[in-house]
Order: structure tokens, then sequence, then C-alpha cells
């Protein structure tokens, strides 16, 4: 299923965020959206998903509905977002609770995500017995029980140290190939969206606009290997190229805020 931007401008009040935004997410394609801070990317994903009321332009799906989908979109947070009191597969099983679906149905679709995810040893633990990737995981099986067509991610792994983001990436992008899902993924690390997008929309400061999309037009299971290693150091400079005289003027308008 296809995402549709049309002409998405947003304000909040007096403060223009979004202007003119205009962009399609083909099915089973991946995109991140970068660029410097308060430049509105999760303002953005917002109005994608629903989140956020549309003031100006839409918001479209194009294609059809898988037939096991239960929420056409779906979120994965920076903030685990995880209650407590509820084992792993009681938070999971919570994106099921409001869907009409049988008990073995229910069944195998926590059964299915838990696998998927890793998290079949832990089906009956707590949050609090987790470590942060463990959790995270959480969150996105729960997003993924729902069989979304389209996942939208607000910097999934920004609260996480290097080698558990690296091991989360691997996830996701395994879960991707099996899944063939629909993403986009918010994010303000570099390296991170060269991993992940098979397309880099970079944002203009506020308020933001499409500066530049850049194709990673490199294999995901090459852009480890020594081969690639030139091209991946030179997309990652033309990345930084394109946001750094912003990110640093908006760096300082936050210390000045």
């Amino acid at each position: 299923m296809d995402l549709v931007v049309s002409g998405v401008s947003h304000a909040y009040g007096d403060l223009q965020v979004l202007e003119a935004i205009d962009l399609t997410v083909a099915s089973g394609e991946t995109v991140v959206l970068i660029g410097p801070s308060g430049c509105g990317k999760s303002t953005l994903l917002g109005l994608m998903g629903g989140l956020l009321p549309l003031t100006q332009g839409h918001v479209s799906t194009k294609g059809e509905l898988p037939t096991d989908t239960l929420n056409p979109l779906t979120y994965v947070f920076q903030d685990f977002a995880l209650l407590p009191w509820r084992t792993v597969e009681g938070n999971v099983s919570l994106a099921l609770e409001h869907h009409p679906i049988d008990a073995g149905e229910r069944r195998r679709r926590i059964d299915d995500v838990l696998t998927l995810t890793g998290l079949a040893d832990f089906a009956s633990a707590y949050p609090k017995q987790l470590s942060g990737g463990m959790r995270q995981r959480v969150g996105i099986a729960r997003a993924l029980v729902v069989r979304p067509a389209i996942l939208l991610l607000d910097e999934p792994l920004s609260a996480l140290d290097a080698q558990t983001r690296e091991l989360l990436m691997e996830d996701l992008l395994a879960i991707w190939a099996r899944e063939r899902t629909t993403a986009v993924y918010v994010t303000h690390n570099l390296a991170e969206a060269i991993r992940l997008a098979d397309r880099v929309v970079v944002l203009s400061r506020r308020p933001g606009r499409i500066k530049a999309i850049v194709d990673i037009a490199i294999p995901r299971e090459a852009r480890k290997t020594a081969e690639h290693a030139p091209r991946i150091a030179a997309l990652h400079e033309q990345l930084w190229t394109l946001i750094k005289a912003e990110a640093q003027v908006a760096e300082r308008e936050m210390q000045h805020a």
C-alpha cells in the first residue's frame, strides 16, 4: 500500500512548522526522514498517521489493503510506552483487544510476532525485567501484531546504546524483508538512515520543506561490506552537507529559545 502526502503544511498557532510537503512512499519501501532539530519530522509523521489533525493538504493511501491487516497504519515510538503491570505477551495483546478476532487467531498472531522479534522466551516477563533493547522489541511486536500496511517509526532506537541499536537495526531489516511492510522512519542518526532507507528525505529547518531526496542505491545486505565503504562514506558526507549549516542555526535557535 502506498502512502501519499499532498500539499501538507502545518502550524502550531503562529509557528509555521511544515510547508508544502509532497511525498509518495511506495508499497514495500522504507523512507527515512532527517533534518535539523525542530524541522517538523515528528510532526509530519503525526500528520501521516492521523495523530495530528490536518489543516492544509491531504494524506491518503493507495492500493489494496492486505486481508490480514487490522490497522492500516501503526506507530513505534522512542518511548517504549509499555504498561508495567502487563507481561510482554499482555503488552502485545493490548493492540488486539478492540478487534473482533477469535481466540485462535489472537493466539497465532501473538505467537508469530513474539517469535519474529526474538521474544518467545520472554512472554511472561514484565517490562522492568527487560533491557532497553528488549523493551523496544516489545513495542515493535505490539505494532506488528495488527499486521499494518504502513509502519511509522519515530526515532525508535535513539534511547538505546550503540550495540543495541545495531542489533535492533538488524532485527528491523529482517522483519521488513519478511513482511514487506511500507515504512516511514524518523531519525537524527545519518548512519542509521543510510543503513535502513531506500530513500532519505532531507527536510530544511523550520518551516520544514523537502530540501532533497537521496536514493540509497546499494543493496541493504551489502551496506556494511568493505567493498561499499567508500560509497557509504560519500552518502554520509552528502547528507551531512545538506543539513550541516541549517543544523548549526537550529541548534543556536534552540539554545536561545
